[in-house]
């Protein structure tokens, strides 16, 4: 494997007195600070031809002969996607109880019943076992978050869904640029949705990106994010100036857009960096007692190197130490039940309950090199 240079990517300095080495830092590349310049200098700041640009360019790269529609959020995107998918109030779906609230929260703004599927123990990713218990004739849609950027079993999740004929809907947040047996997330399903939040492996500051594969709903969903009009034909001159569907204030701004071409211009560099960190992790922990490293272990997918995650033991005790090395770590995402808006604490997620009080994110951003990676390893071999 070819050696990173070892120096950040973006020439900024991680390490010092104050932060040490931190779980995650913003990837802004120079060239956005000019694109963003530009556009403020320009006539368009709101949705205009950056934004038109950004689409057109991501879809080419990621959605297959879908179409990728930018929004303000990937919460805005996913609420996009379960109306696309004719999700009503008193409709049921399947969702991952481990994921960040966003995926969930939606249901609550449109009445629709959720069913948490358990993790997988081995990936954290949604228990395709799970999902066959859970599912039957009210089940609507089934939602899969590719956790830390390792897609999930989709051929198993298909062939549920396909039995039951209803649509996958994909959480990507953490997995631009992973693929699934050579195809690429964005071009599986008829929704996946994506985060440029502002850690991200691209960020717009925040905002979000829907890939569509069934070219007749993008009229529809261009419509939804845009309070309901026909935003092409009223600058045309041609709307005949009636709302007929609910609709959001759903958009990605150009000064957005500006920062998110900017980024995707550098992809390749920025996922190759992040996956040749996560394999220095991989190296290093292997056969160390009390740790397990989630995710490293799958051939037929590649992982896009989000988060870095592992299973500890004594995680208080871990995170202390590390803590003392000035090395950062956190839970960053809790099981959807904890929380009382989303019904509370469930009884039928056992491997939930396995990993909920040994999990464990280790530092993984573009500002590391892989000596930082292998100062982190080496600390952590040393005990805790």
């Amino acid at each position: 494997m070819e050696k990173v240079k070892e120096k950040p990517m973006n020439e900024m300095p991680v390490m010092n007195e104050n932060e040490g080495i931190v779980l995650f830092y913003p990837n802004v590349p120079k060239t956005a600070i000019e694109e963003v310049t530009k556009v403020l200098q320009g006539r368009w700041i709101g949705q205009g031809p950056r934004v038109a640009q950004f689409e057109k360019e991501f879809a080419a790269r990621f959605a297959g002969n879908g179409t990728a529609l930018a929004v303000g959020s990937g919460t805005d995107s996913l609420h996009l996607a379960y109306i696309l998918a004719g999700l009503k109030e008193g409709d049921e779906v399947i969702t991952p109880v481990f994921t960040c609230t966003a995926t969930t929260i939606p249901f609550l703004y449109m009445g629709v019943t959720f069913r948490f599927a358990d993790v997988d123990p081995d990936t954290l990713n949604i228990n395709v076992n799970h999902v066959r218990q859970l599912v039957n004739e009210k089940t609507k849609a089934i939602v899969c978050v590719h956790y830390g950027g390792l897609p999930c079993d989709m051929d198993e999740l298909h062939a549920i869904a396909r039995e039951y004929n209803i649509p996958v809907i994909e959480d990507a947040a953490h997995a631009l640029g992973a693929t699934y047996k050579g195809k690429k997330v964005g071009e599986i399903s008829p929704f996946t949705m994506y985060s440029f939040q502002a850690i991200k492996h691209i960020t717009t500051g925040d905002g979000g990106m829907l890939v569509v594969q069934d070219k007749s709903l993008v009229a529809k969903a261009e419509r939804i994010r845009w309070f309901g009009i026909d935003r092409s034909n009223k600058q045309k001159g041609i709307w005949e100036n009636d709302i007929t569907e609910v609709g959001y204030k759903y958009q990605m701004t150009d000064i957005g857009a500006a920062m998110g071409l900017a980024a995707l211009h550098e992809f390749d560099e920025t996922l190759a960096h992040r996956q040749k960190l996560f394999e220095v992790y991989k190296k290093g922990l292997k056969g160390v007692a009390g740790i397990k490293l989630i995710g490293a272990t799958h051939t037929d997918r590649t992982h896009a190197a989000w988060l870095c995650t592992a299973i500890v033991e004594r995680r208080e005790d871990f995170m202390k130490f590390l803590r003392e090395n000035k090395i950062e770590s956190g839970q960053v995402h809790y099981r959807n039940d904890r929380y009382s808006v989303l019904g509370g604490r469930r009884d039928d997620l056992p491997f939930m309950d396995s990993i909920e009080d040994n999990y464990i994110v280790l530092p993984l951003n573009t500002h590391l090199t892989e000596a930082n990676i292998e100062f982190v390893c080496d600390t952590i071999r040393k005990g805790w």
